[in-house]
């Protein structure tokens, strides 16, 4: 029985060619439609006239996105380009596609790329989607113009999600706190936000954000055109071993930050630094159970991939009546979102007024009883110099080094990264290069 295919790649010079070959009888597959642009592909896959499609590196807006809607509704996709032109190649592998030939392969060649994609894809699974890393070019293509520090290891680095209930926490306190922290123990680091309902990042240190970092990378990933001295160019070194890409701040950008492409833009934050912090957002609402159409971008789609994708997520919670409540359901809307994952609970903001005597005490034993939370780090509660540190566009540790919740902070970056004695020794002597 042969395998139905949709094509798209009208208009190539090697189009007939092809489609005569493969619809001779007993090619193994079927041409079903020849479709005329990305839209009509789209619409026949999901009316499943196919298994499978044959694109081209020419067709108008193709996009991980739209890879990413064919796989949704089963079809797999093989690339087709232009022999010798390696440019194509390069694109629709890193946009995730691991069959790609060129136009001039024999028939046989492109029935058994159809035919593997279609047993890869099968349902439940996903191997037809390679893995963006494998097309990515050395650090010496691409043209940049600065140099890159790699991980030790490629793909080592690790991702630590910041997430915390509704109620402004100081999930971007913390989250930029960790980062500038990692990179004080000598150890090259990123801060990202990704919070899709208006990041704050950039305006915490003081940059520009007409022009987000993070969205800017995203659209490349999408394209097919994020590399790895891409991703340097779009994340702005701020400090000695900090980079830092910036959010949206305007909430209805929300739509350019998609899941796919973030997925992208993490894999290689894991090739670029030793340790990648992305400030989320806090909301968790899964909104395709809301949406009758599935395929529709999802919100949160960027909140839940990241932490998904998280080595460590940190979620922040602020000590105080309301606070703590929302922590404890947010701990639960954590654990039925993302089961499984690393969390380590930091309470912010503490301090006996809010609470009454022994803070700590009490906020420990709260959280144990209602949340099951036994092992917490408290951020000590210190307005002046986290108001410094905003006014002046700057980190905690270069505005109050000696500053109680930058102490906190800083150690529990320490023990993120494993830091020895040795190294909190040497970053507590080294002095702090000023922007």
């Amino acid at each position: 029985m042969s395998v139905p295919v949709l094509t798209g790649v009208t208009g190539a010079p090697w189009e007939a060619r092809l489609v005569a070959a493969l619809e001779r009888a007993g090619s193994g597959l079927t041409i079903v439609r020849r479709c005329v642009d990305l839209a009509d592909l789209l619409a026949a896959a999901a009316s499943g006239q196919a298994r499978a499609v044959l694109v081209s590196a020419d067709l108008r807006r193709l996009d991980r996105e739209a890879l990413g809607r064919l796989t949704a509704v089963g079809v797999a996709a093989v690339g087709l380009v232009t022999p010798g032109d390696e440019d194509a190649e390069r694109r629709l592998r890193q946009l995730g596609l691991r069959h790609v030939l060129p136009a001039d392969a024999s028939p046989a060649a492109v029935v058994a790329a159809v035919l593997d994609a279609v047993g890869e894809g099968a349902p439940g699974q996903h191997a037809a989607w390679a893995n963006p890393l494998e097309a990515l070019p050395h650090l010496s293509d691409g043209g940049s113009d600065e140099s890159v520090d790699l991980a030790a290891d490629a793909g080592s680095g690790r991702l630590v999600a910041v997430w915390g209930p509704t109620g402004a926490p100081g999930r971007t306190t913390v989250a930029l706190g960790l980062a500038s922290e990692v990179a004080g123990l000598a150890r090259p680091a990123m801060i990202a936000d990704a919070d899709t309902y208006g990041g704050v990042v950039a305006q915490m240190l003081g940059l520009l954000d007409e022009s987000p970092g993070l969205a800017a990378a995203a659209r490349a990933a999408n394209n097919g055109q994020l590399d790895l001295p891409g991703l340097a160019r779009h994340a702005r070194q701020v400090l000695p071993q900090l980079r830092v890409l910036t959010g949206i701040a305007r909430a209805e950008r929300w739509t350019e930050l998609r899941p796919a492409a973030l997925e992208v833009v993490w894999s290689l934050a894991r090739r670029l630094v030793d340790v990648t912090v992305v400030d989320c957002g806090f909301s968790l609402e899964q909104d395709e159970e809301i949406s009758y159409d599935t395929t529709a971008p999802r919100r949160n789609g960027a909140t839940l991939l990241t932490l998904e994708r998280a080595d460590v997520v940190i979620a922040v919670g602020t000590a105080d009546p309301v606070g703590i409540q929302r922590l404890v359901r947010g701990l639960s809307d954590l654990r039925e979102a993302v089961p499984g994952a690393d969390t380590r609970v930091v309470v912010n903001r503490l301090r006996r007024s809010s609470i009454g005597g022994e803070p700590e005490q009490q906020v420990r034993q709260t959280l144990a009883r209602h949340a099951g939370v036994t092992r917490l780090r408290f951020v000590p509660y210190d307005r002046a110099a986290c108001d410094a540190a905003v006014v002046q566009g700057r980190t905690l540790a270069e505005v109050a080094n000696d500053s109680p919740a930058r102490r906190a902070i800083a150690n529990l970056a320490a023990d993120l990264i494993g830091a020895t004695r040795a190294d909190r020794r040497r970053r507590d002597r080294r002095p702090l290069l000023a922007r």
